[in-house]
C-alpha cells in the first residue's frame, strides 16, 4: 500500500491524472452542450480535496495553471486587432466595473461584522475580472467578433490595470503606508508597458514575423513562425509581471499585435495555436476546481459566501452593463455585465496576498476563493443557455480561423 501511495503522489502521476481528467471534462461538456469551462472545473472539484482527494493544489499545479492561462490568452489575443479593443467607452465600462463591486464588497463585509481592513480587501477582490473565462466561452460559441465581446475584452484589459491600482491602494490603506507616489508609479508602469508593447509589436515584431515567413527556414520548418510568436508571448508575459500587471495581460497583448498579419504559413500557425490552447486551457480551468476545498465551509460561512457571490455578480452586471445599455440594447448589455463577472485567478491572487500578509483569516480566504469559483461557473451557463441560446434551425457555431493568418 505505501508503494501505491508513493506512485500516486509522484509528479508524473499527478500530471497524467490532471490531463486525463481535464481533457475528459472537455468531451463531457461538449456532450451535454455546456461550456468546457464548467465541465473542467467540475472535474477538478471531483478529483480535488473536496471529493476524491487525488490531486491537491500544489505549487506545481499552480505553476501549470498560470502557464495555461498565459497560452490561452495569447491565442485569444490573435482574434483581436488592437484598434478594436481600445475605444474610450471601454474605459467607462471598466471604471464602473471596478468602483461598483468595490463599494458592494466593502459594505457587505461591514454588514457581516468584519473589520475595516478585511472589508477593504473583500472590496478589492471583487474589482477584478478574469478575461480568460469569458473569452474562452465566447470563442466556443463563435461570438468573439460581436460588439459585446469586443467591449468585454477591451474593458477587461483596462480592468486589470484598475484592479492593480485598487490592490496597491488597499495594501497602502491596511498597512497605514498609503503613498500617492507608489500609486502613480504603478499606473505609469502599467500604461507604459501597454503603449510600449503595442508600438514595439506593430512597428517591429509583426514586420519581423512576416520577414521570417518568407525565409527558406520557414518554408522548410513552418512551425518556426509559431515558435517565434510563442517566444514573444512569454516575453510579454514576463515583462507584464515585471511591471506588476498580470502575465495574461502581457500574453494577450502579444497575440493582439500579431492579429491581422498576413502569413504564407498561416494555416499551420493557426492550428498550432488552437491545439496548444486546448491543452493548456484545460490545465488552467481544472486548477480552479482543485483549489476548492468544500470541507472548510461552515453554515455561517456559507451564508456569507452566497451573499458575497450575489453581490459579486450583480455589481458587475450593473456596473459594466448599465454604461452599455443605450448603445447596445438589453441583451448585449447583459452579455457585457455577465461577461465581466468571472473573478477567476485574479481574485484568488488578491486573497492569497491578503492571507500571506495576515490581513485576512483563512475563513475569509476560503470565502473569496469560493466566490471566485461561483462567479466563474455561473456566467458561462447564463451566456450559453440564455443570452446566446441557439434558436431552432440555427446552425452550430463554427470556431472562426484566426484573422489574417491565411
Amino acid at each position: 500500500m505505501p508503494a501505491e501511495n508513493a506512485i500516486v503522489s509522484t509528479v508524473e502521476f499527478q500530471m497524467s491524472l490532471l490531463m486525463f481528467v481535464a481533457l475528459a471534462g472537455y468531451l463531457i461538456a461538449y456532450r451535454i452542450n455546456q461550456s468546457a469551462v464548467v465541465g473542467i472545473i467540475l472535474a477538478g472539484i471531483i478529483v480535488g480535496p473536496s471529493l476524491l482527494g487525488l490531486v491537491t493544489y500544489t505549487d506545481f499545479v499552480s505553476s501549470l495553471a498560470h502557464l495555461g492561462a498565459v497560452v490561452l490568452l495569447f491565442t485569444i489575443g490573435l482574434e483581436f486587432e488592437i484598434k478594436e479593443i481600445t475605444k474610450p467607452s471601454y474605459f467607462l465600462i471598466a471604471l464602473a466595473g471596478v468602483i461598483v463591486p468595490w463599494i458592494g464588497g466593502f459594505y457587505l463585509a461591514q454588514l457581516f461584522g468584519f473589520d475595516f481592513r478585511v472589508s477593504v480587501f473583500v472590496g478589492t477582490a471583487l474589482t477584478a475580472t478574469s478575461i480568460a473565462i469569458t473569452a474562452n466561452v465566447l470563442r466556443e460559441m463563435g461570438k468573439l467578433q460581436t460588439a459585446a465581446a469586443k467591449a468585454i475584452i477591451g474593458a477587461a484589459v483596462i480592468d486589470d490595470i484598475l484592479a492593480l491600482l485598487a490592490l496597491a491602494i488597499a495594501e497602502g490603506i491596511v498597512s497605514d503606508e498609503l503613498s500617492s507616489a507608489a500609486i502613480v508609479l504603478t499606473a505609469v508602469k502599467a500604461i507604459g508597458f501597454m503603449v510600449g508593447g503595442v508600438l514595439v509589436g506593430k512597428l517591429a515584431l509583426s514586420k519581423l514575423i512576416v520577414k521570417i515567413d518568407t525565409t527558406r527556414v520557414a518554408r522548410k520548418y513552418p512551425e518556426a513562425l509559431f515558435i517565434f510568436a510563442i517566444m514573444i508571448a512569454f516575453l510579454y508575459a514576463m515583462t507584464a509581471e515585471f511591471v506588476g500587471l498580470s502575465a495574461i495581460v502581457g500574453s494577450f497583448l502579444a497575440g493582439a499585435v500579431f492579429a491581422g498579419v498576413k502569413l504564407e504559413q498561416g494555416e499551420i500557425f493557426r492550428e498550432g495555436a488552437h491545439h496548444l490552447q486546448v491543452i493548456f486551457a484545460s490545465i488552467f480551468f481544472i486548477s480552479l476546481g482543485i483549489i476548492m476545498d468544500l470541507h472548510v465551509i461552515t453554515r455561517d460561512l456559507l451564508v456569507f459566501i452566497l451573499a458575497l457571490s450575489t453581490v459579486a455578480i450583480l455589481s458587475k452586471v450593473i456596473g459594466c452593463g448599465l454604461p452599455t445599455l443605450r448603445g447596445m440594447g438589453l441583451r448585449d448589455s447583459l452579455t457585457v455585465g455577465f461577461g465581466m463577472t468571472p473573478r477567476g485567478e485574479v481574485a484568488m491572487i488578491v486573497a492569497l496576498i491578503g492571507l500571506s500578509q495576515n490581513l485576512i483569516q483563512p475563513d475569509m480566504y476560503a470565502a473569496i476563493i469560493l466566490m471566485s469559483l461561483l462567479t466563474t461557473i455561473i456566467p458561462p451557463v447564463i451566456l450559453r443557455n440564455f443570452l446566446f441560446k441557439k434558436q431552432p434551425g440555427e446552425p452550430e457555431p463554427i470556431h472562426p480561423p484566426f484573422k489574417g493568418h491565411h
